[in-house]
């Protein structure tokens, strides 16, 4: 019997301005749809809590903290009590209080948790429906850290990878579901717990909202010349690999047969190294801007150049829903559901993606028949609502797919 519904997330879903936040504000919604929800959350800054606040009449009940805990501080705590950072860095005592309070009033019978940092406040005794959703496999992405950089990182790398993926298989064995972003996720998921309990939940697109027709400001001055633009949190390790591998390798050739061509990197908190990339030729770094539409609108070609990618990138899928070409490495491409070559374009290394790149700014025509494909193919298999429509029957006992 469906009574009330306990919802943790890692951060707070509004605004829904980036990956995580969006699929967990979608999720949300969905929930609150269906019965009355109490939120768990932690916010990053004071924005964050302003959200929160804001949003605070629609649920049964909302405990939100600000996280800053010192990361040094989370790994000395990940060393003594033997857990993995992850868990340290999202721990709170006056969390774990509010939530036990809450499963102890017996109100609840089902609890979603989104983003495995979370995971730890749902204690082993709980007997109503657990679900789980992972959305990446973090220790699959850990393990890629630790085969880069110096040797002490390498070794917490390492060691936070080992520890997530006993932890992932811990709370995959105690979960009624455990849900990925992809089908690939979710089999990588599988092949790395053992577990028989996991589907795949997609992420969707709001395309009303990333519609090139809807109401948005157009970048002023419109830029003249080939502008190839990168969206993104500036600093998440993949994207700024990802952004630098390009800057410095990719561009330079593009720049051969179209000087002109500018590569903007747009997204809040640009690290020094991300910014420090605007002082090579034709880069452009804009930080945090109003409207991410703005500059995907003004865009002749999006990159999504990630070497480590997890799941599916809502990057891709607002670009094409904005009826832009998109060059993406094979790691950025894999959870998506299209055609290479009909609905955007998978470059296999650098000079791959130079090449293409240059070919699609040497092709208006070609430009545009792929961004109407890839725009039309967002809308039949990318909505929320369709993504989400095996949502009840997951509540009840029903597989997400």
């Amino acid at each position: 019997m469906m009574r009330e519904i306990l919802f943790l997330a890692h951060r707070v879903p509004w605004p829904p301005d980036r990956g995580d936040k969006i699929r967990s504000f979608h999720i949300l919604k969905k929930l609150q749809s269906i019965a009355p929800v109490h939120a768990g959350t932690f916010a990053d800054d004071v924005r964050d809590l302003e959200c929160a606040e804001g949003e605070r009449a629609g649920f049964a009940s909302m405990h939100v903290e600000l996280r800053d805990k010192p990361n040094w501080f989370s790994g000395l705590e990940a060393l003594a009590s033997g857990l993995s950072i992850s868990q340290t860095a999202f721990g709170s005592r006056s969390m774990q209080a509010w939530v036990e309070q809450l499963l102890a009033s017996g109100t609840i019978s089902h609890v979603f948790v989104f983003s495995g940092q979370m995971a730890q406040y749902v204690p082993a005794a709980f007997d109503g429906r657990f679900i789980m959703d992972f959305v990446d496999v973090d220790s699959a992405k850990f393990e890629s850290y630790a085969k880069e950089g110096n040797a002490l990182m390498r070794w917490v790398y390492s060691r936070e990878s080992k520890k997530l993926a006993q932890y992932e298989a811990e709370i995959a064995a105690r979960a009624d579901m455990n849900l990925l972003v992809s089908e690939p996720e979710a089999a990588l998921f599988r092949s790395r717990t053992g577990a028989a309990k996991v589907a795949a939940l997609g992420n969707g697109i709001d395309t009303a909202f990333y519609d090139p027709k809807a109401a948005f400001k157009k970048l002023h001055p419109v830029f003249p010349d080939p502008l190839i633009v990168f969206t993104g949190q500036m600093d998440y390790r993949p994207n700024i690999e990802a952004v630098s591998d390009f800057a410095r390798n990719a561009l330079p050739t593009i720049r051969k047969t179209h000087p002109e061509t500018t590569f903007a990197i747009v997204g809040r908190n640009p690290t020094p190294a991300v910014i420090e990339l605007s002082a090579l030729p034709g880069v452009q770094v804009t930080g945090e801007v109003d409207d991410v539409r703005s500059w995907i609108a003004g865009a002749d070609v999006i990159v999504a150049p990630l070497r480590i990618a997890r799941g599916i990138q809502n990057k891709v899928l607002e670009a094409m829903a904005m009826a832009k070409p998109v060059v993406a490495s094979a790691a950025a491409a894999e959870g998506i559901e299209a055609i290479d070559g009909e609905h955007l374009l998978i470059a296999t290394n650098v000079a791959d993606e130079a090449a293409k790149v240059s070919a699609l700014l040497a092709d208006t025509e070609e430009r545009l028949r792929i961004g109407q494909a890839a725009r039309a193919h967002v809308i039949a298999h990318y909505g929320w609502d369709a993504q989400l429509a095996p949502f009840d029957a997951m509540l009840h006992g029903g597989a997400a797919r």
